[in-house]
């Protein structure tokens, strides 16, 4: 997947254990794992302001993006064409889920 989780650098930065930041943010240690490795298929919102409070960051020093080997042009095959409408959009996501 082309977002990566940066939690261990930040975790390293704060000198914080896994287990402190779970406690912190009211998740299971095996929850934020599966976070922290990239293996979530989502984050809440709620989840990650309290990351980013927890560690005194911003999403964006949890949270990047890199294309994938291989992909050539990141807007290639799954981008669903923009009509405009704020309705198609909201249908373009609710198709994609």
């Amino acid at each position: 997947m082309p977002i990566i989780v940066d939690i261990d650098v930040m975790l390293a930065k704060r000198k914080m254990p896994v287990g402190t930041l779970a406690e912190r943010i009211g998740i299971t240690p095996a929850n934020l794992a599966v976070l922290k490795n990239g293996r979530a298929k989502a984050v809440r919102f709620t989840t990650l302001a309290a990351l980013c409070e927890a560690l005194d960051c911003q999403p964006g020093e949890l949270l990047r993006w890199e294309p994938e080997e291989g992909d050539g042009d990141a807007l290639d095959g799954g981008v669903l064409p923009h009509s405009g409408s704020r309705d198609s959009a909201a249908a373009d996501i609710r198709a994609r889920e």
